[in-house]
């Protein structure tokens, strides 16, 4: 598959299969991941990848504490959302919604559905060095790039999961993952469960005509 027709077609997978992903296939994932540009070379990134049984015991733990603490997805905004945004996350509900199951709460759908990693067998977290400032990441993101179209490429599903920084400090204890570290964004990574009618939803893109300006 080429890179062109990786982004085309990416998109992420909420519904996975229960079989496990081969090491050997996960460090070629993980390889590709790596390939990434990074300023100046620096390649500030971590990745801690969790599978199988402690990728289960890790969700009951974020999932308990999601409801402890009443923690809900949001965009991380500063101040109230344009009407352009509101309507980029209706768009999303409208698209999903009509997938999921009867009587089925969108929240609490992506709300445990991102704790559980969406039922995939892996997830891995990406980290940075406290060392650098929230400039580099940038870097986190274009290899979190390079790690979901790899993994579109190779077969895979992928789902960037961004709740997970509101419990970075159980993650860093139940991980041992050193302190100087930040948590930045984990990815549920598995096989497609291609059954699953939330996996078909397409959500749409903006047009250029929003997105880009010109100056010539």
């Amino acid at each position: 598959m080429d890179v062109l027709t990786a982004i085309e077609q990416r998109r992420s997978t909420r519904a996975y299969l229960e079989t496990p992903i081969d090491k050997e296939t996960l460090k070629k994932l993980l390889y590709y991941a790596t390939q990434a540009p990074s300023a100046i070379n620096i390649q500030p990134w971590e990745l801690t990848v969790v599978s199988g049984e402690e990728r289960k015991r890790l969700s009951r733990l974020l999932v308990k504490r999601m409801k402890e603490r009443n923690i809900s997805c949001g965009p991380g905004a500063r101040k109230p959302l344009a009407h352009v945004f509101v309507q980029r996350q209706k768009e999303l509900l409208r698209c999903i919604l009509p997938t999921l199951p009867e009587n089925t709460i969108f929240n609490d759908f992506i709300n445990e559905g991102s704790c559980n990693f969406y039922g995939a067998p892996t997830a891995i977290f990406l980290t940075l060095d406290n060392t650098f400032s929230n400039a580099r990441f940038t870097d986190i993101g274009i290899v979190l790039g390079y790690l979901v179209l790899a993994a579109h490429a190779m077969g895979l599903g992928a789902c960037p999961i961004g709740l997970v920084t509101a419990f970075e400090d159980d993650i860093r204890d139940y991980l041992n993952i050193p302190d100087e570290k930040t948590v930045v964004i984990a990815v549920a990574v598995g096989y497609r469960d291609e059954a699953s009618p939330v996996n078909r939803s397409r959500s749409s893109r903006a047009p250029l005509e929003e997105l880009v300006r010109w100056r010539e």
